[in-house]
């Protein structure tokens, strides 16, 4: 439906302002020189019945309080090695470094080890009290991540995270990341075994530990839900999606939950699937992602507002989310996001609200 516009002048400031707020800082004055874009990494890791973890950040969290967000966080060099210094392009590229720290910050905040036994190559099982011991020494240091999984028999499965998308934080925000993302399929599960007996193998008694928060210390729930339904929550106001997660789960959502159009998040059918439909839809996925120019897996996105062609601002108080750019550090190098897709989000004080993935045209010439 077509918005109605007011009267007023739009303020790329005043949206820029409001974009900061929203991510619980408070609104920066120019500066010269942005902060220097932190490497972190991020995953979504896809349950046996393809549902998608979310955590929850404590309200007093010091970036995104109480949003709902994928696990990861920050490279830690004496955990996962050391990335390019700060002026190196190399240093907004996927790697092993980017991997360990996505695979470690997976098990300190949710409990859930992707990682293979040194033996057997099947993914390790952990009995649950030496889980927590370990996520507990590795966050406070004690001891290394690969040292701890070493003990335990088994090592990071770097190759099997697939790269989806990277996020640069834009300059008006005081903490910027450099977050490379991650989708982590872990091994469908089902009473009926895959048609095709080739692709069965010793994954198939694998039990997934249920998800459980740090103790409080960063999250207060980890839950795995269907990607429609997360996104059907931030739209009732229930839940807090920032653009990226929303984004990101906009899109699984398509591969995933068979909607009846691409938006209608409450559409998603209840019914149980097969194993072998589990694994068509986790095969359509990567082949989406592999898709497009640049691919998916190669895409650095940092989403600045877009000012309305017609100079107003709209009714609805949304912002548009252009992302195609890939901000300051990677400008000129060749490399951009999402040429035809943009996000309109309201910028409220809690937090980012109305979130909705629209065609950048329809949206810049007022259609949305």
């Amino acid at each position: 439906m077509k918005p109605q516009y007011t009267t007023a002048t739009y303020s790329a400031d005043e949206e820029t302002k409001k974009q900061t707020e929203s991510n619980g800082f408070p609104a920066m004055a120019p500066k010269k020189t942005p902060a220097v874009p932190r490497p972190s990494a991020s995953v979504l890791v896809i349950s046996p019945n393809n549902q998608v973890l979310l955590l929850q950040r404590v309200k007093k969290a010091s970036s995104f309080p109480s949003a709902h967000v994928f696990p990861g966080g920050n490279v830690s060099e004496p955990h996962d090695g050391r990335v390019p210094a700060p002026d190196a392009p190399d240093r907004h590229v996927d790697s092993k470094v980017y991997r360990n720290a996505a695979i470690r910050e997976t098990f300190e905040e949710s409990g859930i080890l992707l990682a293979r036994n040194n033996g057997f190559g099947r993914l390790i099982e952990v009995p649950e009290a030496e889980r927590q011991e370990g996520r507990v020494a590795v966050h406070s240091n004690q001891t290394t991540f690969p040292k701890w999984l070493a003990q335990k028999g088994g090592r990071a499965d770097v190759d099997g995270l697939i790269p989806f998308t990277r996020w640069v934080t834009p300059t008006n925000v005081p903490k910027r990341f450099t977050t490379q993302m991650y989708l982590y399929f872990l091994p469908t599960l089902s009473s009926t075994p895959l048609a095709d007996s080739a692709k069965a193998d010793s994954e198939e008694e694998f039990k997934v530990p249920v998800p459980t928060t740090d103790g409080g210390l960063e999250h207060t729930t980890a839950r795995f839900l269907p990607a429609s339904a997360w996104l059907r929550l931030a739209q009732e106001g229930r839940i807090i999606l920032f653009p990226p997660q929303f984004f990101l789960l906009h899109h699984v959502a398509q591969h995933f939950d068979n909607l009846q159009n691409p938006t209608a998040y409450g559409s998603i059918s209840r019914d149980s699937l097969s194993r072998d439909e589990l694994e068509a839809r986790r095969k359509a996925l990567v082949e989406f992602v592999k898709t497009d120019s640049p691919p998916w897996t190669d895409k650095v996105i940092s989403p600045i507002v877009v000012p309305a062609r017609d100079g107003q601002k709209r009714d609805d108080k949304r912002s548009l989310l252009g992302l195609d750019k890939p901000g300051p550090e990677l400008a000129g190098s060749g490399r951009s996001g999402v040429k035809d897709q943009c996000v309109l989000v309201n910028f409220r004080k809690e937090g980012p609200r109305q979130l909705a993935v629209v065609s950048r045209e329809d949206a810049l010439n007022a259609k949305l």
